[in-house]
């Protein structure tokens, strides 16, 4: 739940100072860049807090398996975070247009 917490604020922050002329690339950008820290912190904590090596033994030591298993929780999580990135974003693109 922290976790989820530290990127949406993260996301709103990013979302706030992006450049809009940056436009669709710079969010596809962004996006892809909170995922994958997201990602890349669900992955370093293990499996509901056990170290990874006691989290491999659950995925018969396949790393591939336990990555896997971490996008897809990811993946699952990231509407919030995608949601607090787009709206700010939206807003400052709405204000810039004339």
């Amino acid at each position: 739940m922290i976790l989820l917490i530290g990127i949406t604020l993260l996301a709103v922050v990013l979302g706030c100072i992006l450049p809009l002329r940056s436009g669709v690339i710079g969010y596809l950008g962004g996006a892809i860049l909170l995922f994958v820290a997201q990602a890349g912190v669900n992955t370093a904590m293990g499996f509901e807090g056990v170290p990874i090596s006691e989290s491999l033994l659950l995925f018969n030591e396949s790393y591939l398996a336990y990555v896997g298993f971490n996008l897809q929780i990811t993946y699952r999580a990231f509407a919030v975070p995608l949601l607090a990135l787009s709206v700010p974003l939206i807003f400052r693109m709405s204000k810039a247009t004339p």
